[in-house]
């Protein structure tokens, strides 16, 4: 009974303990960002304006390359691209074009493709642009296939306002833009922004053994890409928590005006993403407080965000925009919240002997745990490229290798809980089965070059299998046009 209680304790452990650590160091200069961005898309941007280069009936040879190069320039992951996603599919963004930004943008952005090729080695940063790219667009155009119905649908449900108006005005720009920078500016690992310049040391007794206490209830491994809980954490999760108190006071309704308690939660939110940004170290003495380029940069693009949507927005777009955001937030953080705390559990129960097992050699088998590994393993942007190494140190084939590279960024537990909830369940697991699939051949094929293939044979195997998907697809695409006429000769 004992063990059993013990083995119980481990678990919900385990799960508080990756969620306590997520909150602490991925939400703030990640999704927060994330979250107003695509609140802003949804309440400044006009609907034919995405709908020019990312809708359904722009030309495919613009829509997915857009998609693929946007995502390139954000080094986010699945659980940050996310209310990005749901902006732009929101606006009237097609559905393949939306996935394909939605599947790239983790999966092979440049920041992503250069640690790669640095820790891991330039092959294996090649084949992960080359299938990411050709699978991130050929996913796409499979999804918006499949269900072109729901589709056209889609494109005559969504957001009509500033009909007949294709240009984004330049204002929408300027502070899309600087919410960007903002993301970017948290979340880039360039010498500039994490170079301490100055610092501060607080006289605060006890923060030394607050940490040792942090450190005991949140164990934690850093050699399996585990992060503890930290002073600063701590506070932060604090400030999270108050955060969410006073929005749902200030921001429920903040679209028919705004109360005190809108500018109180807004002043938790500059003020959380301020400590966010700084470097904290307790020691016996105190707490020091440094003071990186990322914290200026912070301050810099609030201060520029606050003076564009004063000087150049009216208070009901603000407004509007508040409540977009808001209520992004609300559908997606709490799926997060389930997500990451279930991922941790399960993190408990996975043991590196079984990757040798499984993955040591490039087999279906072996290709399948590392896209298993990459769903239960979830780890942020960047970190999943030591953890492969990790993984390699430990005895898995360098094929599984880049079916985990190309599923651990995609399908975390919490993003397929999220992205269900913006474009069904029955769509949501179409493209996970996709991403699975692709992601196994990937490996399957970057393994046997690596096993001494013949590249020639590999190109035979994927004409070949290109040629049954495309036999499918036409299949697929003909049966659809069959119905939608006869549908068509019904109503007429």
């Amino acid at each position: 009974m004992d063990e059993i209680l013990g083995f119980t304790l481990k678990l919900l452990q385990g799960g508080l303990g990756n969620l306590a650590a997520y909150l602490a160091a991925h939400v703030l200069l990640c999704l927060l960002p994330a979250f107003f961005i695509a609140g802003a898309m949804a309440a400044l941007l006009p609907k034919e304006a995405i709908t020019r280069y990312l809708g359904r009936n722009a030309p495919k040879y613009i829509s997915y390359p857009a998609a693929a190069s946007a995502g390139s320039l954000l080094a986010v992951c699945s659980c940050t691209i996310v209310p990005l996603f749901a902006g732009i599919y929101k606006k009237g963004a097609g559905l393949g074009p939306a996935i394909t930004f939605l599947f790239f943008a983790p999966a092979a952005n440049i920041l992503a493709l250069a640690y790669t090729g640095v820790a891991i080695g330039l092959d294996l940063a090649i084949a992960r642009l080359l299938l990411s790219l050709s699978f991130g667009i050929g996913i796409g155009m499979i999804m918006a296939l499949i269900f072109s119905r729901s589709d056209i649908a889609h494109d005559q449900e969504t957001d009509q306002s500033f009909a007949g108006s294709g240009r984004i005005p330049r204002r929408s720009w300027v502070f899309i833009l600087i919410l960007a920078a903002l993301l970017l500016s948290g979340t880039l690992k360039l010498g500039f922004l994490t170079t301490d310049y100055t610092h501060v040391e607080l006289p605060v007794a006890g923060v030394d053994r607050f940490q040792a206490l942090l450190h005991q209830l949140v164990p934690f491994d850093p050699n399996k890409g585990e992060e503890g809980v930290s002073v600063q954490g701590a506070i932060l999760i604090g400030l999270l928590a108050c955060i969410g108190v006073t929005a749902w006071f200030g921001l429920n309704r903040v679209d028919e005006g705004f109360n005190r308690w809108t500018w109180v939660a807004l002043g938790l939110i500059v003020l959380t993403l301020l400590v966010a940004a700084t470097n904290m170290t307790p020691y016996a003495t105190g707490l020091e407080v440094r003071f990186p380029g990322k914290f200026f940069a912070v301050v810099v693009t609030l201060v520029a965000a606050a003076y564009v949507a004063r000087r150049f927005f009216e208070p009901y777009e603000v407004q509007e925009w508040l409540w977009e955001s808001w209520r992004f937030i609300k559908q997606i953080f709490p799926l997060l919240v389930v997500g990451v705390f279930a991922v941790g559990i399960i993190r408990q129960l996975i043991r590196p002997e079984w990757i040798e097992y499984l993955a040591g050699q490039n087999t279906l088998l072996g290709n399948l745990a590392g896209v298993v590994f990459g769903v239960f393993m979830y780890f942020p942007t960047l970190v999943e490229v030591p953890i492969a190494n990790m993984f390699l140190s430990l005895g898995m084939h360098r094929g599984p290798l880049l079916a985990y590279l190309m599923a651990d960024p995609e399908l975390s537990l919490q993003s397929i809980l999220i992205v269900s909830t913006i474009i069904g369940r029955l769509k949501a697991w179409v493209y996970v089965g996709w991403v699975a699939l692709f992601s196994t051949l990937a490996g399957l094929l970057y393994g046997a070059w690596v096993d001494g293939t013949s590249i020639w044979l590999i190109a035979l195997y994927v004409i070949a299998f290109l040629a049954v998907l495309m036999a499918g697809l036409w299949w697929v695409s003909r049966r659809n046009q069959r119905m939608m006429a006869l549908a068509h000769q019904r109503s007429a």
